[in-house]
């Protein structure tokens, strides 16, 4: 018996791997989007599906259930977030408070695009919290934790620099910038605007100090001046 070898397709071969990766992918942009809008108990799965026209039987071909879909958008965003508090936390352009101030700008820029629909993913879930999966827990103290210690690398930057005291508890300041910042940002999608957002980085700027901070953004380059006043609040 003669064996006949197949002949060879002509032609690139087809990308298996590929279109894996690209309709993963694909659900998982889906699942950001609709998770930092509507949050991950009102998000149905068909949702996710039709705003991608992706078969429903395609999903379980990825992901186990909804529960470890969500785990996956969530660590999808926290890689996402990381690389943008390190863009601006790392930049060695400017002085640290400025790069504190960037992000917050970089944030509003955001939410005033998305016209106030969507938050952060980690604070839409801590909100969930009770309702949601208790694999979810963990995961998301752990990503906040992360948060802290970028920023708190910063802080310690700016005391270096002389910008905040010296005797600054900077994780601790870290820690109270992330809990006040994740309420700035739900009051914000409740108002339609920024105003909360400038309402709390200025007052992070004094917690714990006998000054104010006064940021004067000059030039094109926006060169980042401090000055320092008595704190009227007392």
């Amino acid at each position: 018996m003669t064996i006949t070898k197949p002949k060879a397709r002509r032609g690139r071969p087809p990308n298996v791997e590929r279109e894996f990766t690209d309709t993963r992918e694909a659900l998982l942009r889906s699942g950001m989007e609709m998770l930092t809008e509507q949050g991950f108990a009102t998000t149905g799965i068909d949702a996710i599906l039709k705003r991608i026209n992706v078969p429903k039987g395609s999903f379980y071909n990825y992901f186990k259930n909804k529960e470890a879909f969500g785990q996956e958008v969530l660590r999808q965003y926290a890689l996402y977030f990381a690389r943008k508090l390190d863009y601006c936390f790392l930049n060695e352009q400017v002085s640290a408070m400025q790069r504190i101030s960037d992000f917050v700008e970089d944030a509003k820029s955001g939410m005033i695009k998305h016209e106030f629909r969507r938050g952060c993913l980690v604070g839409n879930l801590g909100q969930e919290i009770i309702v949601l999966p208790d694999s979810f827990r963990c995961e998301l103290e752990n990503i906040l934790l992360d948060w802290q210690e970028r920023l708190a690398v910063c802080l310690r930057l700016a005391v270096q620099q002389g910008q905040i005291p010296s005797n600054s508890d900077c994780d601790e300041l870290a820690a109270f910038f992330w809990i006040g910042w994740e309420g700035a940002v739900l009051r914000a999608k409740l108002t339609q605007d920024v105003s909360p957002l400038d309402t709390f980085f200025p007052r992070f700027c004094s917690r714990n100090t006998e000054v104010i901070f006064l940021f004067i953004f000059l030039d094109d380059r926006s060169k980042f001046f401090y000055s320092f006043i008595d704190d009227w609040s007392k």
